[in-house]
């Protein structure tokens, strides 16, 4: 039997395992440990193995995923996001939707500190619904609006999605943070856009909230101090070259403890709770990341992207072309599997086709965060949907059921699509700041 013939079985049985709810990591790394040892020797595979899990959790680079996780809970568990809030409130919240449109802006200042799509959406879930709900904004726009706005913890670096990209791909993470900040402005005046749009042609959606004078508008921007102090340190010493990702990554993590410490916002509770969490979701990453290596090596000794990248080139097909049918895939995928395990499990086959086909690997990252990003927010997984389900579970006044959640997020689908085909065709976007920096 052929390797590419053992490489299409492998992807066939992986496919049959997922169904089973068999972890994700442990299905990848099975696989890819059977069919290396198929391909070349049972001693091989057993090397791979062995190999590769060690590597995810003695890599020094890897510990960019920890710290960064570190960080956003802190955050979390400081009030940082209730502060944003406050702050994107006083200037939003007396417009027709206002308080919707504070929602979003204020996950998308929170997930500089965060890194984390769900975690930014049950921030915001928590501090939004009550406010929105006590000022008579529909369930539909209020929940819709969170779970999409919980997404931009993906695109908003420092992005874990990213960073995972990164070391399958050895790009620049730096490069790729800095990439994602352009994108991520765009995409909020998107759904600010889209919520005016929205509210306008049914004024009941988002009635306008109370007015706030200048003065109490300029006193509100202290509750940005914090997010402003960490970001600038964490991607102002990446851009000036002060910092490696890893070492930004601790001084995030540092920088949000001290500041946490001085307002005395950090409880105990809540600072074991931060470690507890981060524990448990950097090896989760990590072995998502030994998996998905292992995996990857398999489909590198079949051939098969190879051969995908060929066989593609040889249709003759315009560029653009063979990147909406890949942007597709990646679309399809993100509605029944988690993102980062879709990323994981698709890189490999995709990226040598992506760099045949001349595309800049930085881009391309974005613009596959973006895509992913829909995978949180689209049924079934939809993976905020639930996590704004729970929080409104939690309300005084009753919860909110899924279908009018995953109602509300359609319109914010559409402007990601908009977004995307934005920066499809002007990739100067995205690249703007990257050529700055390199």
């Amino acid at each position: 039997m052929s390797p590419a013939a053992i490489g299409i079985i492998g992807i066939i049985v992986m496919l049959a395992l997922f169904m089973t709810r068999m972890p994700v990591a442990y299905v990848m790394a099975l696989v890819g440990y059977v069919g290396f040892s198929v391909v070349i020797s049972t001693k091989g595979g057993l090397g791979l193995l062995s190999r590769n899990v060690y590597e995810a959790f003695s890599s020094y680079g890897l510990t960019t995923i920890p710290l960064f996780i570190l960080m956003g809970q802190l955050a979390f568990n400081s009030g940082i996001g209730r502060r944003l809030y406050d702050t994107a409130y006083k200037y939003f919240g007396s417009t027709r939707g206002g308080l919707a449109m504070a929602t979003v802006t204020a996950c998308t200042a929170f997930g500089a500190v965060c890194g984390s799509s769900p975690a930014t959406a049950a921030t915001m879930a928590t501090v939004g619904l009550p406010e929105m709900r006590r000022y008579g904004y529909s369930d539909k726009l209020a929940a819709g609006s969170v779970a999409s706005g919980g997404s931009m913890g993906m695109i908003m670096p420092p992005s874990v999605v990213m960073i995972v990209y990164g070391i399958l791909t050895e790009q620049s993470i730096g490069a790729l943070f800095i990439a994602g900040v352009i994108p991520a402005i765009v995409l909020t005046v998107l759904f600010i856009i889209t919520i005016y749009i929205w509210c306008r042609m049914n004024p009941k959606l988002g009635p306008p909230g109370e007015k706030f004078t200048w003065k109490e508008k300029f006193r509100s921007l202290s509750g940005m101090s914090d997010t402003l102090i960490v970001f600038i340190l964490v991607i102002g010493g990446m851009f000036v070259g002060l910092f490696t990702p890893t070492e930004a990554a601790a001084v995030g993590a540092f920088g949000v403890l001290i500041l946490s410490l001085i307002r005395r916002r950090l409880t105990w509770k809540g600072f074991v709770s931060s470690l507890e969490e981060t524990l448990r979701t950097s090896c989760m990453v990590m072995m998502l990341i030994a998996g998905a290596v292992i995996f990857g090596k398999f489909l590198a000794v079949t051939r098969i992207p190879f051969n995908i990248a060929g066989w593609i080139g040889g249709f003759n097909l315009p560029p653009y072309l063979i990147m909406a049918a890949i942007v597709a895939v990646y679309f399809i995928g993100g509605c029944i599997m988690d993102a980062l395990a879709l990323v994981m499990l698709t890189i490999p086959i995709f990226y040598p086709v992506v760099t045949h086909l001349g595309y800049d690997p930085i881009w391309f990252g974005v613009i596959i965060v973006l895509v992913t990003q829909m995978g949180v927010i689209t049924p079934p997984v939809g993976i905020n949907v639930y996590v704004v389900f729970g929080v409104a579970q939690g309300l005084e006044d009753g919860g909110i059921p899924l279908e009018t959640i995953f109602e509300g997020i359609f319109p914010f689908v559409a402007a990601i699509i908009i977004g995307i085909v934005i920066m499809t065709i002007f990739p100067g976007i995205v690249m703007y700041l990257p050529n700055i920096m390199y």
